[in-house]
């Protein structure tokens, strides 16, 4: 008998997507996208071989700060006029201890996509007060945003880096498992 597929939907209520670039080579700033959407497919109730696709808007980009948040989403960084979405497709999900996975996937940033692979801690299930059934997940990792067309550089007058090339990426996200 073949397994069922079950449908997962990303709570974005209960999730978050954030990302920490450094600035100046001294500090570290941190930004979240506040508008996003995922799902998951998997066979039963078990995560591992899940299928996920994950999009995020890039005018939801918030670095509490309008300038920078403007200045993200001109064509010096993500050109949001002309590609509004980052997509991740996954590719696997593969279990690598009791608790841990790593999640394989191409990442789509402007016109390019790349391999990316992420590490998720899962943290568990648990069914609501309404009945729902929650898959929580925390999903961390790095890209170097240069590989992926976010190429701008500023150069301070005594020749500091203003933005640094590694984005340190935290995404916690809560699933929903759909009837």
């Amino acid at each position: 008998m073949e397994a069922v597929a079950t449908k997962w939907t990303l709570d974005p209520t209960h999730s978050e997507v954030q990302f920490k670039v450094k600035h100046l080579v001294i500090s570290t700033v941190t930004g979240t996208f506040k508008q996003f959407q995922g799902e998951a497919e998997t066979e039963g109730d078990d995560f591992e071989n899940a299928k996920i696709n994950f999009t995020l808007d890039v005018n939801s980009v918030d670095t509490n700060q309008e300038q920078r948040d403007a200045h993200l989403k001109s064509e010096d960084f993500f050109n949001a006029a002309s590609f509004p979405e980052i997509k991740f497709q996954s590719t696997a999900f593969r279990k690598v201890g009791s608790s841990e996975y790593k999640l394989e996937g191409n990442l789509t940033i402007k016109d390019v996509t790349k391999p990316v692979t992420l590490d998720v801690e899962y943290g568990g299930s648990a069914v609501d007060f309404y009945g729902n059934t929650k898959a929580g997940f925390e999903v961390t990792g790095k890209i170097n945003r240069k590989e992926f067309g976010l190429t701008w550089d500023g150069i301070t007058e005594a020749g500091s880096i203003v933005v640094g090339e590694d984005i340190k990426l935290s995404i916690n996200v809560q699933f929903a498992k759909q009837a």
